[in-house]
């Protein structure tokens, strides 16, 4: 007997007492493992997950959290051939392998570096500006999201046992949220060897990951308010979870990836012998033989112009012919086995419920040749055509590699073909037509979570119809779910919980780390130019004396740098400008000259000037005006791996009579610690 699969609960590897079932590799039908939950305590996983797995990350800042989901991706990515050779029991070959283990590993490196690029070295995140709730500005809003004090669970399809396990995984620990993985059981043990991979690195805090391998039994029931499903699978499983009591009364929040029928558009201003056509062909080959089709983005409708429906079926015909299916460690087999022959019995059962309203033109769904149809899951692709009318297509998704071609008249029946799918992951368009792209997208845009529009300027740098990325967001309303998972920061902020806080602005301060206008300044004497990190704090100030601003620094200006617009240059012009009424000097002359007000010129911790957010001209400097600049410490945030740390500082420019001219964030690097010299 093969070994039986391990949970990893409440800190310790849990065997269960009995056999389990068998988990059979999808070419040779021997077996693989055995998979088993019976015993085990997951309300005790549930509970370590809030009281030791939560508290420990949420002690961690977001940078600090990214830097663990940094080292964690490096130590997978040196032991991913372990995987690999794991991976091809599941009938995915090499480059199967690559989308799943490199995909996941790749997330895990995307959301290191969003998170210390985009997030605060804090642990909290501010959403929007500030809103001021009175006439005085002495009481005011703001919104910010908090970790919430709960566990993720993820509920994974077979599909891709390791991507899926982490694309979940690096958006919830970024979030401070500890996660339960279950995995489908048909492909647990790739999930398992990886997660033991990262237990035994030790890189993440006791209880922020956890193993459920087999039945999930009453995971949901242990699951309150605070905590989350992500589930990625059937509609039909779907349906049961949201019905479940703790989703429909118990707050628990349910994220939901599930059938897709997937659309890809050959646009109408394509011919055969543009370049479009072949991208378009190659593009629904690569998703109908990628992981033997088994994924949830692949392209089930090929939606096609009417004429051009016969030379697409002979070209998506003749690049099939070359496609070689059988055995994963075959290294000349480009398609393997599906993940299970009852997997296969499935997408039998709805090819031919698809053949009610279509006719099979390409394949037989039969096995390869040297591939042993009684023992390994192997399905040749097939290609349908559909009849005029056909609503099958529209309704019965075959997980594998199946695609049905529907021609359409006009751009108008190709969109609402495409709806009638009732809500996908993603769609494409093949078109170098600009407005037949912008038709597309926005037709398409309501009914699907991602829209890909290929044409021969970005197919060198396309990463394909059917590969979520971590940086937009993967989901899809209706039929696929109504989830979005991933999505850069989105992915983050989705599992923490937004508050509108209102307060006086000193207040606000404390709460937020960030200065808050109308909070208070602190002048210390000491230029905050002057001050290292380590020495700088919230609301250190520094107020200028003022400077007149000459008409012949706004003509020096405009020659110096050129521009000459009439404002600044057109005595008689500038005074018909209803915003004017004059000549008025350049906003950047008025913002350079307010650097001349603030800066220290002599070596310090200000090391670099390295932008300015959020700058707007609100007031028009004349000459004659004089201008003030109050620059105010707003945000500090130390970098974990530099020996210096960014400032964000409040400037607020003013005239003789007190009016903003200008607001602006300057944003610094400054030396952590400094030597006078």
């Amino acid at each position: 007997m093969s070994t039986l699969l391990e949970s990893y609960a409440a800190g310790r590897w849990f065997r269960a007492a009995d056999d389990g079932e068998p988990l059979l590799d999808a070419a040779t039908g021997e077996e693989v493992a055995r998979v088993s939950s019976r015993g085990l305590d997951v309300a005790a996983m549930v509970r370590h997950g809030r009281e030791v797995g939560g508290p420990a990350l949420r002690s961690l800042t977001f940078h600090e959290r990214a830097g663990l989901l940094k080292a964690l991706a490096k130590h997978l990515i040196e032991r991913k051939e372990e995987l690999y050779d794991l991976s091809v029991k599941t009938g995915a070959t090499a480059r199967d392998t690559a989308v799943d283990v490199d995909g996941g590993i790749g997330t895990l490196f995307s959301y290191a570096s969003k998170g210390v690029r985009e997030l605060p070295n804090d642990t909290i995140v501010l959403d929007g500006g500030l809103e001021r709730l009175g006439k005085g500005g002495t009481f005011v809003g703001r919104h910010l999201y908090t970790s919430r004090p709960g566990v993720a669970a993820q509920i994974n399809a077979f599909n891709f046992p390791v991507w899926g396990m982490l694309e979940k995984l690096a958006p919830a620990f970024l979030a401070g949220l500890p996660t339960i993985v279950k995995p489908a059981s048909q492909t647990a043990y790739l999930t398992e060897r990886a997660v033991r991979q990262i237990i035994a690195s030790g890189l993440l805090p006791e209880g922020a990951l956890q193993l459920l391998a087999g039945s999930a039994g009453g995971l949901l029931d242990e699951l309150t308010v605070q905590d989350s499903v992500a589930f990625t699978g059937s509609a039909h499983t779907a349906g049961i979870l949201r019905r479940h009591p703790n989703v429909l009364d118990g707050g628990v929040v349910l994220g939901v990836e599930a059938d897709s029928l997937n659309c890809s558009i050959l646009g109408p201003d394509v011919r055969p012998d543009d370049p479009e056509f072949d991208l378009f062909v190659k593009g629904v080959v690569t998703e109908m033989t990628v992981k033997a089709g088994q994924k949830c983005t692949a392209i089930r409708r090929v939606l096609v112009p009417a004429p051009l429906a016969g030379q697409v079926v002979e070209a998506l015909a003749a690049r099939l012919g070359k496609v070689t299916v059988g055995d994963p460690r075959n290294p000349d087999v480009r398609m393997g086995p599906l993940a299970s022959l009852g997997q296969r019995d499935e997408v039998r059962k709805a090819v031919e419920a698809l053949t009610a309203g279509a006719e099979v033109v390409y394949g037989d769904g039969a096995a390869p040749p040297d591939g042993d149809a009684g023992r390994g899951a192997f399905m040749n692709p097939l290609v349908l055509r559909a009849r005029p009318g056909a609503t099958e297509p529209h309704d019965v998704e075959p997980f594998g590699p199946v695609s049905t071609v529907l021609a359409y008249d006009g751009l108008d029946e190709a969109i609402a073909l495409a709806a009638r799918g009732r809500g996908s992951l993603v769609a494409s368009v093949a078109t170098h037509d600009p407005a037949v792209a912008r038709s597309v997208v926005l037709g398409l845009a309501p009914w699907h979570g991602r829209v890909l529009v290929l044409d021969r300027d970005d197919a060198k740098e396309s990463t394909g119809h059917g590969s979520p990325l971590p940086t937009l967001v993967h989901g899809g309303p209706g039929r696929a779910g109504g989830g979005e998972e991933l999505g850069g920061i989105r992915g983050v902020l989705h599992h923490m919980q937004r508050t509108a806080v209102q307060s006086s602005p000193d207040l606000l301060t404390a709460i937020t780390g960030q200065w808050t206008t109308g909070a208070a300044r602190s002048d210390t004497g000491v230029h905050p130019f002057r001050k290292s990190l380590a020495e700088l704090r919230i609301g250190d100030t520094i107020s200028s004396a003022p400077r007149t601003v000459t008409l012949a620094d706004i003509d020096h200006f405009a020659e110096f740098t050129g521009d000459t617009f009439y404002a600044h240059t057109d005595p008689e012009a500038a005074a018909r400008n209803p915003l004017f009424g004059g000549i008025v000097a350049h906003g950047y002359l008025v913002v350079s000259l307010a650097a001349g007000l603030f800066v220290d010129p002599a070596p310090g911790p200000v090391l670099a000037n390295f932008g300015v957010d959020a700058l707007r001209f609100l007031t028009p400097v004349k000459a004659g005006d004089s201008i003030a600049v109050t620059l105010t410490v707003k945000q500090i945030t130390p970098r974990a791996n530099a020996d210096y740390g960014e400032v964000r500082w409040d400037a607020l420019v003013t005239n003789q009579e007190g009016q903003a001219v200008a607001t602006y964030d300057v944003l610094t690097l400054v030396a952590k610690t400094w030597e006078q010299a």
